[in-house]
């Protein structure tokens, strides 16, 4: 047994799985004597649900993943080139891509027994956009062991004005065109300041959404909280019923406890008089 077999293993299983399997990987280690591996196990942190399935993805899907890895790396490559013509078209890439394999993603957990809601989907589209965006984050997701989902800007971090446009190679014999030059940059600059618009509009709906997430978590916890408060009082409620029950009863003995004390005081004066009489 090794980490990397124990984290492979505690990464596939469902979210709520992992605590008590990790915990028994670690009481193995720290029996068969293995002390570090056991501290090591123990530090394993169970994924959210968003990062299940964005590892989810990475174990039954490899060819979509790969695909993933290489237009990151295409359009990584096209940015820092400047290459204007290859960033549009890789750019309509990503969208197409992104959302069938977000769609994939969140299949594939409900085929696992564990259906995600769009708050999750959202959450797994963000990890998608930072593996395109970041070779880090790339390196990280193809691993299947997220703890957390990935975040970032949705984009690309900007590219030094001193950077240089990538130039097509010259024709043979001939040399290159300057106007075809100062188009391609042209081109180049125009993706770049649509790119912005873009990356802009994406952050400000990412806060919006952030925001909306968080109001809805409120409110799912004060409904939370109100839903114990009336199960406490309903609880009250049927206690006070009860007590009020028992209460009812014990008047009714005591009333038939004083009818027949008040008989048998009747007798007694009837027996007595008649005794003086």
């Amino acid at each position: 047994m090794d980490i990397d077999t124990v984290a492979d293993e505690l990464y596939a299983l469902r979210p709520e799985e992992f605590t008590a399997a990790r915990n028994a990987r670690t009481a193995e280690a720290r029996t068969a004597g293995d002390r570090a591996l056991a501290d090591r196990i123990g530090k394993l942190r169970r994924p959210s649900l968003a990062a299940w399935v964005s590892n989810l993805l990475v174990r039954e899907r490899p060819e979509e993943t790969e695909a993933l890895l290489r237009l990151g790396e295409a359009l990584r490559r096209a940015h820092r080139d400047l290459d204007g013509a290859r960033l549009r078209e890789l750019t309509g890439q990503q969208r197409t891509l992104i959302r069938a394999v977000t769609r994939e993603a969140r299949e594939l957990a409900a085929q696992a027994g564990h259906p995600v809601g769009d708050d999750v989907g959202r959450e797994v589209e963000g990890t998608l956009h930072a593996v395109l965006a970041d070779a880090d984050a790339a390196a990280e997701w193809a691993t299947g062991r997220l703890v957390k989902p990935l975040e970032g800007a949705v984009g690309f971090p900007d590219v030094s004005p001193s950077a240089t446009v990538r130039k097509p190679a010259p024709r043979p014999g001939k040399r290159e065109d300057a106007a075809e030059a100062a188009r391609l940059r042209k081109d180049a600059e125009a993706a770049r300041r649509e790119l912005r618009a873009r990356e802009k509009e994406a952050s400000a709906a990412e806060k919006e959404a952030a925001e909306q997430r968080r109001r809805a978590e409120q409110l799912k916890e004060r409904v939370a909280e109100l839903t114990e408060e009336l199960s406490r009082a309903k609880a009250e409620q049927r206690e006070a019923a009860e007590e009020e029950r028992r209460a009812r009863e014990e008047l009714r003995a005591a009333e038939r406890r004083v009818r027949e004390a008040g008989r048998r005081a009747e007798k007694a004066a009837t027996r007595l008089a008649e005794r003086q009489g």
